[in-house]
C-alpha cells in the first residue's frame, strides 16, 4: 500500500456570463419584490421568488473550485461550489489510467484522434506557461486537470511509465 497523500485545490475561472446573469437576476428580484410588496401584486412576488432562486443557483455555479486528492493509487476529484457545497465528481484509479501528460505534450499525439468524452476539471483557461495536464482514462474519458507539482511528482513515482512532465 502506498502511503502517499496529496491534496490540491484549484480555483476555476468563473464565467463572466454567469456573473452578469447573477447580477441581473438580483436586480430583477429586487424590482419585482418591491413591486409585489408595495402594491400587493401576487404574480410579481412569484416572479421575485423564481428569480431569487435563479440568482442563488447562478451564485453557486459562478464560484467553483476543484479539489484533487491522491491516496492509495486513486485520484478523487471533488467540485466545491461557493465554498459551501461539495460534490464528488469521480474517483479514478491509476491502474486504469493510460497516460498523464501536459496538455500540449508530444506524448499525447497517439491519443489525439480518439473519440473521447472530455471532462474539464482545471482552471479553465490557458496560461503561459500552460500548467494543465491531460489524463486519458480507460473507457474513453479525457480529463483536463491542473495538479500541483507535488501531486505530479507523487503520481510519477507511483506510475513512472504513464506520467510524463516534459
Amino acid at each position: 500500500m502506498s502511503d502517499a497523500y496529496v491534496e490540491c485545490l484549484v480555483k476555476a475561472k468563473g464565467s463572466m456570463l454567469l456573473k452578469f446573469l447573477q447580477i441581473g437576476l438580483i436586480v430583477v428580484t429586487a424590482i419585482f419584490g418591491f413591486l409585489g410588496i408595495t402594491f400587493m401584486i401576487w404574480p410579481a412576488l412569484l416572479i421575485a421568488v423564481a428569480t431569487g432562486v435563479g440568482a442563488y443557483f447562478a451564485y453557486m455555479n459562478a464560484d467553483i473550485e476543484y479539489e484533487y486528492l491522491y491516496l492509495d493509487k486513486e485520484i478523487t476529484i471533488d467540485k466545491v461550489m461557493a465554498k459551501s457545497r461539495r460534490k464528488r465528481v469521480g474517483v479514478f484509479t491509476l491502474e486504469r489510467m493510460e497516460v498523464l501528460a501536459p496538455v500540449k505534450s508530444y506524448h499525447l499525439d497517439n491519443f489525439k484522434n480518439r473519440n473521447v468524452k472530455v471532462l474539464d476539471y482545471s482552471i479553465g483557461v490557458e496560461e503561459q506557461p500552460d500548467l494543465r495536464y491531460a489524463l486519458y482514462y480507460e473507457g474513453g474519458v479525457k480529463l483536463i486537470l491542473s495538479p500541483s507539482e507535488e501531486m505530479v511528482k507523487v503520481l510519477k513515482n507511483v506510475a513512472p511509465r504513464k506520467v510524463f512532465t516534459d
